[in-house]
């Protein structure tokens, strides 16, 4: 496992290949760690139900604050623990429970490894992660070995060591360990999951997204992820932030349900943004002017499902751009484009035209958008940090599966790893893990579920 507080590196590449073999990346042994667990369960996991979630909440900075805002509006829920190293941002997210009409919930700040003694003393049902990358892990792994079930933000893992860590920790201990793609829950993505249900689409065949943001004030910023997001860009070369494109992509292609990735060839384009950024906005002297970058400005992944299909995964962060996640599914029958939305369905749409996306919520919006959109409304990311949150605490009190369980966590996670193999052998194909240890071809596709 990689230490706490140290960012992973890609190793030397040794590759050993057979004539029309795809390349296997040796000397890191990730790849067959599944062989070693046996099959994984036979049914997706499901706890006993909580009547009420009490929930420890690590991390309050941003969009920890925000899901903190969002669980004091859930009926069935209460927050009564927070840890975090900054002490006015405990103090803030406290006040928000309290404003709430909620006991004061326990804090720990006792800097960074506080959270190991927040699981080991609380009495909880869930903790709730929203730290820095590198923290993401090491908070799953101890609220699960204190009998906890583990939710984070997103990415769920950087690594693909730490992305067996926490199947093996959620099989060996029965608990939920989850990723928070609110992605997955905006409502134009969830219309087109019912679309694909449906069959409008007809059948998926290839599939492009992505996220393209201008992040450059961002990482540079004194305060907030600039405090450590910038030194991914200085370690490491890949597709660093690929599960708010592939989250809902990856649901509507049942990926882990039916199909599942089998390899991805990747490659990223010279490293510039950063370099030009910081020149442009800093003094002679200032020490960002001579920091340099490994990653490209641009990283284009494609990866292969085992049925066939295509995907196309794109990164770019570091450039002047508006934003987008792409969001294109192609079928046998239709295709759906975003930024801008728009649709064409053969036989429905005139000609070879496009329609705008938003006149077919009249007959596909999502049931989950139909009831709980006024209660969402005020919540971030126009309303889907609020779906997704609700959707956790209801699972949790119904004793049912959530719908982005550990597989499709890790799977989702592990393109960074994947595709920085990738880009270090001169874009070579890198096989993935297969996380479920065969049980993609059993478990069954998410379904439009409703309240």
């Amino acid at each position: 496992m990689v230490a706490p507080g140290v960012l992973p590196s890609v190793a030397e590449a040794q590759i050993t290949t057979q004539p029309g073999e795809i390349p296997t990346w040796t000397g890191v042994e990730v790849l067959d760690r599944g062989l070693e667990l046996g099959p994984a369960p036979a049914t997706r996991f499901a706890a006993p139900a909580i009547d009420e979630v009490r929930i420890g909440f690590v991390g309050t900075g941003g969009m920890g604050s925000a899901h903190v805002r969002n669980l004091t509006r859930i009926e069935g829920c209460r927050i009564t623990a927070i840890c975090d190293i900054d002490v006015d941002n405990a103090e803030r997210a406290a006040g928000i429970v309290e404003e709430a009409g909620n006991a004061r919930p326990t804090l720990y700040t006792g800097g960074d490894t506080d959270f190991v003694r927040l699981c080991e003393s609380e009495d909880l049902d869930l903790v709730y992660t929203a730290t820095p990358w590198r923290w993401h892990v090491p908070v799953c792994l101890a609220a699960m070995e204190n009998g906890k079930h583990a939710v984070s933000e997103v990415p769920i893992a950087v690594t693909l060591e730490e992305c067996w860590q926490l199947v093996e920790a959620a099989e060996k201990h029965a608990r939920h360990c989850v990723m928070m793609e609110n992605v997955c829950y905006g409502r134009m993505e969830m219309m087109v999951l019912n679309m694909v249900r449906q069959g409008l689409l007809g059948e998926l065949v290839h599939a492009e997204c992505g996220y393209l943001h201008d992040l450059r004030g961002i990482k540079f910023s004194d305060e907030g992820e600039g405090m450590w997001r910038r030194a991914h860009a200085m370690l490491r070369n890949g597709n660093l932030y690929p599960t708010h494109g592939l989250g809902p992509v990856a649901q509507c292609m049942n990926i882990n349900r039916g199909d599942r990735y089998d390899y991805m060839v990747s490659m990223s384009s010279p490293s510039r943004g950063l370099q030009d950024f910081a020149r442009e906005n800093f003094p002679e002297g200032d020490p960002r002017r001579d920091e340099t970058y490994a990653l490209g400005d641009v990283n284009t992944s494609l990866i292969k499902t085992v049925n066939g299909k295509t995907i196309k995964v794109v990164h770019d962060t570091n450039l002047p751009r508006p934003y987008s996640r792409i969001n294109m599914l192609q079928g046998t029958k239709g295709i759906f484009q975003g930024y801008p939305h728009r649709v064409h369905v053969e036989g429905r749409s005139e000609g070879h035209g496009w329609e705008e996306a938003e006149t077919y919520y009249e007959d596909f919006e999502h049931p989950l958008w139909q009831q709980l959109r006024e209660d969402s409304e005020g919540a971030g990311h126009g309303g889907m940090d609020f779906i997704e949150d609700w959707r956790l605490i209801h699972c949790l009190r119904a004793g049912i599966p959530y719908d982005v369980d550990v597989y499709d966590s890790v799977s989702l996670s592990a393109v960074s790893e994947i595709s920085e193999r990738s880009v270090a052998m001169g874009s070579a194909p890198v096989r993935f893990p297969d996380f479920t240890r065969g049980r993609w071809q059993q478990y069954e596709p998410l379904g439009i579920v409703t309240v």
